[in-house]
């Protein structure tokens, strides 16, 4: 027993066995490429850096979720990324530097102290693009058809796009002059949608209307006819934002999205982070969403340098985990081991047009077909070819 439990993988972290790398370096690929076509060029960020430069702006979330390690160089703490956007924010602001739109896309491992939810992984491939140095309602569309164009591609079905907007929660709460505590609570309680909590924090806002409106918010959630009644019940300085939500929902009634809108106006989605429209897609049968983002301008202040920005990511293996049928294994030939300068020839120029070729090994006993081979190199007439796998 003892022997087995020193090879067991904590909780949350898994190893990648052939197939499933087949299938997510196929996608891996694929989205790359999606992202080159749309513009965005493609960083790679550090797994581990200074924890100060690491979560800088981040908020607490982040905090704890960050595995943390002493660098036995200098003595200062580090961390282990548990989020690449952030670091990709550093990269527009700091290293970057330039005028204009930039779009930036990534793609690499993070490390997460505990799941997001019960079961999910800690050790996610996180796949994400961020579109920098543009505040307008077009750059948010932009990253969310770009968001959805990658989840076809993945094969995921049957979307349900989860919208809501932070600056709807933020004008009212703003105005509501809670301490920090009730705010704490009011915050949580209305992720939880717990009608009885949210209703002893608000108790004690002094203006009725107020108070009204900030129970009336845990409600609106639904379809696009929610930001109607949202307009009628909520006070004015939230409406820019309720407009900026429906301008989603007619942009994509236009283009024919094909995904089910669904609107939520309590949904505080990183709110500590992020700035306006937040938004997620979920998939059937999946208990959290397979892709989210939103818009979080001025994040590059604390790197000396505010920038719009707005943008999305995923974990890769979630993706693949829901997308179809496994194709593996994969088409090879099968080459006999032989001395035969032809043969090697024949196997080079192979391999050089995109086959896999499994060459044989001396004193192996596996036939072509127990390695996996749908077709194997034979000898006729002395030269050769290739053959179906008998």
């Amino acid at each position: 027993m003892q022997s087995l439990e020193n090879w067991r993988l904590p909780d949350g972290i898994e190893e990648l066995l052939p197939a499933e790398v087949v299938e997510i370096e196929s996608l891996r690929r694929k989205v790359l490429d999606l992202f080159h076509g749309w513009g965005y060029e493609t960083v790679i960020p550090p797994l581990i850096e200074y924890l100060e430069s690491l979560l800088t702006g981040t908020g607490n979330d982040l905090d704890l979720q960050t595995f943390k390690l002493t660098d036995q160089l200098t003595g200062r703490m580090m961390g282990v990324r548990a989020d690449m956007t952030p670091q990709v924010a550093r990269i527009d602001a700091h290293r970057l530097n330039r005028e204009g739109p930039v779009r930036l896309c990534y793609l690499g491992s993070v490390l997460h102290t505990r799941p997001e939810i019960s079961g999910a992984t800690r050790s996610p491939i996180q796949v994400g693009a961020e579109l920098y140095g543009h505040a307008g309602i077009e750059s948010d569309l932009e990253v969310i058809r770009l968001m959805l164009e990658m989840l076809d591609l993945a094969g995921q079905e049957s979307l349900v796009l989860d919208l809501g907007h932070v600056g709807i929660y933020r004008s009212l709460v703003e105005r509501a002059d809670l301490s920090a505590q009730d705010e704490f609570m009011l915050f949580d309680a209305l992720q939880r949608k717990a009608s009885v909590e949210v209703e002893a924090v608000v108790g004690g806002v002094k203006d009725e209307g107020l108070r009204s409106q900030l129970l009336a918010l845990k409600d609106l959630n639904g379809g696009v006819e929610v930001l109607e009644e949202a307009k009628t019940l909520l006070d004015p300085s939230a409406h820019q934002a309720i407009s900026t939500l429906e301008l989603i929902a007619e942009t994509a009634s236009r283009q024919q999205w094909n995904v089910e809108m669904h609107f939520d106006l309590a949904e505080l989605r990183g709110y500590d982070y992020h700035t306006g429209v937040v938004f997620a897609a979920y998939a059937p049968g999946k208990g959290e969403a397979v892709a989210q983002g939103g818009r979080y301008d001025n994040v590059g202040a604390v790197f000396g340098r505010a920038r719009p920005a707005t943008g999305f990511s995923a974990d890769i293996k979630n993706l693949v985990a829901s997308g179809g049928d496994r194709n593996y294994p994969l088409p090879a030939i099968f080459a006999p081991h032989s001395e035969d300068g032809a043969l090697s020839v024949e196997i080079d120029n192979l391999r050089r047009s995109g086959e896999r070729v499994i060459v044989e090994l001396p004193g192996q006993n596996e036939t072509a077909g127990d390695m996996g081979c749908d077709r194997q190199l034979v000898l006729n007439d002395g030269g050769w070819t290739v053959e179906p796998t008998k």
